[in-house]
């Protein structure tokens, strides 16, 4: 068995890379180490995974680069792929859209033509709560129309799962795309709210809250999104029986395709969650309430109902216990 995991130096990437080596499995990894934030970050992410585990190795190229692809997936004779690797950040695509259509789009394409030309088994790939955009139906569910993202980054994920059903219809290539709520743990991106959060409340800097506070998000445990990733890998897809063509069902196909939302499935009020990190950290936050932003939405809420069918999904970390343990690493790693 071989695997495939894209952005092994990025957050999500590094924890499953984690999981699958410590079960034994070799891991092919695919990283660009973009500064999209603290490249030395990433470096140390990716050391842990050369030094502690065998059967790991990095390769170093750019998504968007085919020819580069096309030589990775000819060598690598891969039976399933994990691709976690994307240019994320909503407020980053405001200002950066091209970085955008070069790795979501373009890189992606370049996943699919690999995973058509060299006989993978299953393609399990990153999509991301972003993409129910103005939808204000919540729980948030897969069989949810989805046409009205609000960033380009959720038009390039919705774009991923548009992609990928065609490669899935047209070649047989089983795919399942999962929606992501907001993860969080150790180990995490700097561009994230509660790490800014915890490094701003720390050296006494004001912190910035968005929508004067009156937001919720779907935070989400880092091993609790490597369980469900992990579980889903073998959760090869079929055709939907009794696929209904006069009114079609989003979450599912009558090609080999699913869509998953991953998610804690309780919502969380921003201000409660600055109010843990304070306890936690032992110090008031200094807060800087500003109004929304664009690309944002109110609130995240992921019906899980369907994965937890699937493959027995069942999150169950708690705000308290998964940011102590991310501020523990947090200390730990900056020696504050």
């Amino acid at each position: 068995m071989k695997l495939l995991v894209t952005g092994t130096a990025g957050f999500i990437g590094f924890h499953m890379a984690r999981r699958l080596l410590s079960e034994g499995m070799d891991v092919t990894g695919l990283d660009n180490m973009n500064d999209y934030y603290d490249v030395s970050l990433k470096e140390a992410r990716n050391r842990i995974l050369e030094n502690e585990y065998e059967g790991y190795v990095l390769h170093r190229i750019d998504l968007a680069d085919a020819e580069s692809m096309q030589k990775l997936f000819e060598e690598g004779n891969f039976d399933y792929v994990i691709h976690l690797a994307a240019q994320a950040g909503v407020r980053y695509s405001i200002d950066n859209p091209r970085a955008y259509i070069d790795s979501n789009i373009v890189g992606f394409l370049n996943i699919l033509e690999g995973c058509r030309n060299n006989g993978v088994k299953h393609l399990v790939y990153a999509s991301s709560s972003s993409v129910y955009g103005m939808n204000t139906q919540i729980p948030f569910s897969v069989h949810d129309n989805v046409d009205h993202p609000v960033s380009l980054y959720a038009a390039s994920k919705k774009s991923n799962e548009l992609m990928a059903h065609v490669y899935s219809h047209l070649y047989d290539i089983p795919s399942t795309g999962l929606r992501f709520f907001t993860v969080y743990g150790p180990w995490g991106r700097p561009d994230m709210a509660y790490y800014m959060f915890t490094n701003s409340i720390l050296k006494d800097e004001k912190i910035k809250v968005f929508n004067y506070g009156d937001m919720e998000r779907d935070f989400t445990y880092i091993d609790d999104i490597v369980e469900g990733i992990y579980r889903i890998v073998w959760k090869i897809p079929a055709s939907t029986d009794n696929w209904d063509d006069i009114h079609p069902d989003p979450g599912s196909s009558s090609a080999p395709y699913r869509v998953y939302n991953i998610g804690n499935n309780q919502p969380v009020g921003l201000m409660d969650f600055i109010h843990v990190i304070e306890e936690l950290l032992g110090k008031d936050a200094n807060m800087e309430f500003l109004p929304m932003q664009p690309g944002d939405v109110l609130t995240t809420y992921a019906d899980i109902d369907d994965l937890s069918t699937a493959v027995g999904y069942s999150p169950d970390t708690s705000i308290e216990e998964g940011l102590e343990k991310f501020i523990e690493w947090y200390k730990a790693y900056h020696r504050s």
